[in-house]
């Protein structure tokens, strides 16, 4: 028998290792699937089979502020801190 209750809860999902991190971006209906938002969670494993995570909901009227804000934080990281850190030449 199917349950009417059920919905597609996950529409997209992309994931990211980073060293000892893996980053997931995920795409989500709400339970009346007309609305949606986006999670982005940091998984590290902390033991032989612990992970910590942490989770960030973000709602699609925030998504260009989001993005506006993350877009202008890499590029003063790479302007301003990354150069300077540069290796020196001999």
């Amino acid at each position: 028998m199917e349950n009417t209750n059920e919905y597609k809860e996950e529409l997209f999902t992309k994931r990211v290792r980073a060293g000892k991190r893996t980053y997931f971006f995920d795409v989500k209906s709400t339970k009346s699937e007309k609305d949606f938002y986006i999670t982005i969670t940091e998984s590290k494993r902390v033991g032989e089979d612990d992970y910590e995570k942490h989770k960030i909901f973000l709602y699609k009227e925030d998504f260009e502020k989001f993005k506006d804000a993350l877009a202008e934080t890499v590029i003063f990281v790479q302007a301003q801190l990354l150069e300077h850190m540069a290796p020196k030449e001999s």
